[in-house]
C-alpha cells in the first residue's frame, strides 16, 4: 500500500467527524503520491521544482499515473502546481480504485461518495495497516490527516522527513488553505449577489 492508498481507505472510510471535501481530499493524495516518488528514487526536488528522475514500475496503478505525469520538460514545475493539476479528479480515482479491488464498500455504486452515503471499509490487511500507521503516528500520514482536519498533527515531525518531503507537506497545506479561501469568497459573493436581488 502507497501512501496515497492509505491516506483515501483512512479518510474515505471514516464514519464520525465532519466530512472532508473532494479538493481537499485531492489536494492531499497528490501530495502523498509526491512523497511516495521521493521516497521510491522517482523524484527529487530542486528547491520547491520537481525534478523526475529515470522511468520505473512503482507496482502501483496509480503511482505508476502520478509518475507519468511529471513535467519533464525545464523549467520543471513546482509541488504546488503540480498538486493542483494532479488532484483534479484524484479523489473520485482513488475511491473507484478501492471499491474495485474490494477495500471499500459504497452503498450507491462506484466512485466519490462524500457522507451521508458512508462508504465502509472492508475488513482487510490493507486498512488495518492503514489504521494501524495513522494509530502510531507516523509523520507523514499524521500530517496529510491533520492537512485535512481528519487527524492530529505530529509533534517534531519536521526533524525525522527530509526537506523535501516537508516542502511537499507545506505545499499541501498551503494548497487546501488557499482552497478553504476560494470558497469562502464565493459564499460571500453568492450571498451578496442574492441580496442584491432580495433588495
Amino acid at each position: 500500500m502507497t501512501t496515497a492508498r492509505d491516506l483515501a481507505l483512512v479518510v474515505l472510510g471514516r464514519t464520525a467527524g465532519p466530512a472532508v471535501g473532494r479538493g481537499d481530499l485531492a489536494l492531499a493524495l497528490a501530495g502523498a503520491e509526491a512523497v511516495d516518488l521521493l521516497t521510491c528514487g522517482a523524484l527529487t526536488l530542486e528547491g520547491d521544482s520537481m525534478v523526475p528522475g529515470p522511468r520505473m514500475a512503482t507496482g502501483d496503478r496509480l503511482l505508476d499515473r502520478a509518475l507519468d505525469s511529471l513535467d519533464r520538460s525545464e523549467p520543471h514545475e513546482t509541488v504546488g502546481d503540480w498538486l493542483w493539476r494532479r488532484g483534479g479528479a484524484l479523489a473520485s480515482a482513488y475511491a473507484e480504485d478501492l471499491e474495485e479491488a474490494g477495500l471499500l464498500a459504497s452503498p450507491r455504486g462506484r466512485g466519490w461518495h462524500p457522507r451521508p452515503d458512508r462508504s465502509a471499509p472492508a475488513d482487510s490487511p490493507e486498512w488495518r495497516g492503514a489504521e494501524e500507521r495513522v494509530a502510531s503516528g507516523e509523520p507523514v500520514l499524521a500530517a496529510l490527516t491533520a492537512v485535512l482536519g481528519a487527524g492530529e498533527a505530529p509533534a517534531d515531525a519536521g526533524e525525522s522527513l527530509g526537506d523535501a518531503v516537508v516542502t511537499v507537506l507545506a505545499a499541501v497545506g498551503d494548497a487546501v488553505t488557499e482552497l478553504e479561501a476560494v470558497r469562502l469568497r464565493r459564499d460571500v459573493e453568492g450571498s451578496a449577489f442574492d441580496n442584491i436581488w432580495r433588495g
